[in-house]
């Protein structure tokens, strides 16, 4: 095997890569990193002679890696969080906690743990920052690759280096407009199947809970929007005679600021259990576990409320 000389190699531009991993920009990066765009640029060239390779190339979206620089993400943000661990006190102190945590999660999920965890780190971590990743699928991969540091959803089938922890159960409901005159009287299954249906594609692979059940009993709804998050269908099924299927936890929260009414969905479909997941190699950070254990209460107390 060849030696590398590693008195030859910045390992701090590793902390360049990893933030070019989470944001996608040299600007955004060099940000991070207190580095001008200038500066940043240079460092991302000294990058590419160091690994001999592009790693990040222009997309539509911003910067996209390269085959190499996929490969690399996961290992490079391990290395690093191991070699915080060893320079880090073991003790976390929430009060003097800087930085920011990265959760990956849909709208819905978001909106219905958002405020609490917000509430929790303005009254124990005032500077800890939270962002919210732009969605991937079910977001495994983001996890993976150290571009968020949690994920929250509902997950089928996980990679060994993931951790999971259930959340809540939740049920399915029907959503319709206030005063709908089509359901004044209930919602059978035929009448539920007839109506014009609002769908939320959130992953886009598979089919969905509801359309899987129908077709057991042979039956087809009409689906006459698609659209990717929960809180845009509400809105428009508020101001139609459509009909949205949603989680009831989020029905509950945005009936109180919609004029909207909910139904029970005339259809057996299994129950919800949203979950949190992350990386074995933050499983045992003193920060992480805290981040943790706030999103718990959280839902802790969401049970407790309903």
């Amino acid at each position: 095997m060849h030696q590398v000389d590693l008195s030859t190699i910045d390992l701090n531009l590793l902390k360049l890569f990893e933030a070019l991993v989470r944001e996608r920009s040299v600007t955004q990066a060099g940000l991070r990193l207190g580095l001008s765009q200038p500066a940043a640029s240079r460092a991302l060239g000294r990058l590419r002679t160091m690994l001999s390779d592009r790693l990040v190339v222009r997309g539509k979206l911003g910067l996209e890696l390269t085959p190499r620089g996929e490969a690399l993400a996961g290992p490079v943000a391990k290395l690093l969080d191991d070699a915080r661990g060893i320079v880090s006190p073991t003790a976390f102190d929430p009060s003097s906690a800087m930085g920011r945590i990265t959760i990956a999660a849909h709208d819905h999920l978001s909106l219905m743990v958002l405020s609490g965890l917000i509430t929790r780190l303005e009254r124990h971590a005032p500077a800890l920052n939270l962002h919210i990743a732009q969605p991937a699928g079910d977001n495994v991969r983001l996890v993976e690759q150290g571009e968020a540091d949690l994920a929250l959803g509902i997950f089928d089938g996980l990679p060994g280096s993931l951790h999971r922890r259930s959340l809540y159960a939740d049920t399915l409901v029907c959503m319709v407009r206030a005063n709908h005159p089509y359901v004044a009287d209930g919602l059978s299954l035929a009448r539920y199947v007839a109506l014009r249906h609002i769908a939320v594609t959130i992953s886009g692979v598979g089919q969905s809970a509801v359309d899987t059940a129908l077709l057991t009993q042979g039956l087809t709804r009409r689906v006459a929007l698609r659209v990717p998050h929960f809180l845009t269908g509400a809105m428009l099924v508020a101001d139609s005679d459509m009909i949205l299927t949603l989680p009831s936890r989020l029905a509950r929260l945005l009936t109180k600021n919609l004029p909207l009414a909910l139904l029970n969905l005339p259809l057996q479909v299994a129950p919800l259990s949203p979950a949190m997941i992350w990386h074995e190699r933050f499983h045992s950070d003193p920060a992480h576990i805290w981040v943790r254990q706030q999103l718990i209460d959280v839902v802790t107390t969401m049970n407790t409320d309903r």
